[in-house]
């Protein structure tokens, strides 16, 4: 093998069809490839925790690369997805792509350069160390394909959306998913220092430029050479500023404060706004032509209750990230319906801290009702759950103890024990599961309880139908 060990990507390799031969093997290794191949996704868990890529064969349809994402995400774990599909099935290939697969090769080719170029730029990243990258909700997977696109050119972006809402973390999928990822992510918030600091901040100055100044200072743009800067907040930025920022942008070389000599930069631009700059455009707060400069593509991030597949993904994350003593810690079925039906109107920012709360409250390994203090206390936030018929459906006899491997389990329409899962997969499906017919309990027709969900009324036949394929009674669901 012609690879050296420390180029190596190591790569979970999922194919329901087909095992692998030693010949396709050895080739991929020459790809740079290292396989640790998987049955079901409940072997998943264990994999990810080093993987570097996954990859996975396609039928008939991407719904196998769908439950992936979503299982990643809930995971917490940030890999990307390469999909094999059979070169007659273009309309996979095209959903695949859609659905945020990062390549898509054909099944039947196993050839160096085509592996390589598929695996291209790809980082070495040790995923035992989850990024806080959650977009499972289908309005966030296609915010993520476009960013990622957005991110193989050099234009200027501009990063809308309300107060905490992640546009911090959409800058980093920028940056890492661009040709610049190995360059530094500087990043400062424009709001958070006074403005006679910023202009320093920004573009450095020299010794003896100020009283105080003793030594040459590196600005922020200096320190991003070769990589992103991320400039948060930009409304708030000093209308004089604004004009020094469109000179710097233009040219692409500044001058210190003090300093005579023009500094070549080699530098990407992102900035992030809650505000709406066209207001702020015709309030003669800021400059239109930085505007367009920095708006050469937008990208807007919606509310966290816009997107609501990805409150559970980002609380499991919280979740795993603050686990006290490596103990993993689980939601109740009760828990995950009050934070799918809470407003959110602090977004990501306010959902985390929701979650540090409960991991200070709670004493065993799993979150109730009881551990969640909202920052808004609303009296409609929890008022399918009061009904006596949803509690009904969603009510869990828990253990005095519960176990870490333990979950909640359906046993019957009526009741639910709590028995230990077979695999990981198993527990995401029956907590899912629960989920669903407690919507449906809550709703007066499928098409509500599907909007309830975040889900297409199609995907949720299609879940139904699971439910029934294991045997479940749904007399309750009809």
């Amino acid at each position: 093998m012609n690879t050296s060990t420390s180029n190596v990507l190591q790569a979970v390799w999922l194919d329901p069809f087909s095992p692998l031969d030693d010949e396709q093997r050895a080739q991929l290794g020459e790809a740079g490839l290292a396989l640790h191949a998987i049955s079901t996704l409940g072997d998943l868990t264990l994999a990810l925790k080093r993987a570097h890529v996954m990859i996975i064969r396609l039928g008939d349809s991407a719904d196998l690369l769908r439950e992936v994402q979503t299982l990643i995400g809930q995971l917490g774990f940030n890999v990307p997805v390469i999909c094999r599909v059979e070169r007659r099935r273009m309309e996979v290939t095209v959903d695949a792509m859609r659905h945020g697969a990062m390549h898509v090769l054909p099944t039947d080719e196993w050839s160096v350069a085509a592996w390589q170029g598929a695996t291209q730029g790809m980082q070495m990243v040790d995923s035992n160390h989850p990024k806080s990258f959650v977009f499972v909700d289908p309005v966030s997977q296609h915010l993520l394909a476009l960013a990622q696109r957005v991110a193989q050119t050099e234009v200027t972006a501009l990063l809308v959306g309300p107060t905490g809402a992640g546009k911090e973390v959409l800058a980093r999928v920028l940056h890492e998913s661009s040709q610049r990822a190995k360059g530094p992510f500087v990043a400062l918030n424009c709001s958070a220092l006074p403005e006679h600091l910023i202009e320093d901040m920004l573009f450095g100055h020299e010794k003896g430029a100020f009283t105080g100044a003793h030594k040459d200072h590196k600005g922020l743009f200096e320190q991003a050479q070769g990589g992103t800067v991320f400039l948060d907040e930009i409304g708030e930025m000093p209308i004089h500023l604004q004009a020094k920022l469109l000179r710097v942008l233009q040219e692409k070389k500044l001058n210190r404060l003090g300093g005579e000599a023009a500094i070549d930069l080699d530098v990407r631009v992102i900035a992030a706004t809650n505000k709406d700059l066209r207001q702020a455009i015709e309030a003669r707060e800021f400059r239109e032509d930085l505007y367009f400069r920095i708006s050469t593509f937008r990208l807007r991030i919606q509310p966290l209750c816009e997107r609501p597949g990805d409150i559970l993904p980002l609380a499991m994350q919280a979740l795993n990230r603050l686990a006290k003593d490596n103990i993993p810690l689980s939601l109740s079925i009760e828990s995950q319906l009050m934070l799918q039906q809470y407003p959110w109107p602090g977004n990501v920012r306010e959902l985390e801290n929701v979650i540090q709360r409960a991991v200070v409250l709670c004493r065993g390994c799993v979150v109730t009702p009881a551990h969640l203090m909202f920052d808004e206390t609303q009296p409609m936030m929890l008022h399918s759950i009061a009904d006596t018929h949803i509690l009904k459906a969603v009510h869990v006899a828990e253990p005095a103890t519960p176990s870490p491997d333990s979950f909640m389990a359906p046993n019957s329409s009526d009741d639910m024990k709590v028995t230990a899962p077979e695999d990981l997969m198993s527990a995401v499906k029956a907590s899912e599961h629960q989920v669903i017919l407690a919507a449906i309990q809550a709703t007066e027709s499928r098409v509500e309880a599907a909007k309830k969900l975040g889900i297409s009324p199609r995907t949720l036949r299609y879940k139904l139908a699971q439910l029934r394929e294991r045997g479940m009674d749904l007399a309750v669901a009809a």
